[in-house]
């Protein structure tokens, strides 16, 4: 093969930078709607979340950053715990008042970083942790807290 055979015009180069481009905003964009979030055996949906949260049989522990609890509020009966904290553990420990037996189910925006915590928190020695997939949004798992219309609690 010569050397000219290898080389790509200007259109085909273009048309593979664009290529890339789509590719990489769909990956992007999947991970960031988390399509492949669904509701299972370790998950509850927001309104499952929010009943056990207000019976007082589940500890809800929303994980996002303060600025995005500013935005949308936090599940009424959540406790805000940002999971960028140093202490992150230790906190979600004294929520459940030392007790890793006690059900906590944690909750972000739209899955990614609960169901990333979740295993996390199970490692650390947290017995029964479980994510809410659909997050505050919304994600491949269903509409979010905020589209099903539980309250929220402003900060």
């Amino acid at each position: 093969m010569t050397q000219s055979h290898l080389r790509l015009t200007r259109r085909q180069f273009a048309g593979l930078g664009a290529a890339a481009a789509l590719t990489g905003g769909a990956v992007y964009g999947g991970w960031w709607y988390n399509v492949t979030a669904r509701n299972g055996t370790e998950t509850l949906t927001p309104p499952q979340a929010h009943d056990r949260a207000q019976a007082g049989t589940l500890l809800l522990v929303d994980i996002r950053r303060p600025d995005e609890w500013a935005l949308t509020g936090v599940g009424q009966g959540a406790h805000p715990l940002d999971m960028r904290r140093d202490d992150f553990t230790a906190a979600l420990s004294n929520l459940l008042q030392g007790n890793p037996d006690r059900p906590v189910a944690l909750i972000c925006a739209r899955g990614v970083r609960s169901r990333f915590m979740v295993r996390k928190m199970q490692q650390a020695g947290f017995h029964t942790v479980l994510d809410v997939p659909e997050g505050m949004l919304g994600s491949g798992a269903g509409p979010g807290w905020i589209k099903r219309g539980l309250p929220v609690t402003q900060l």
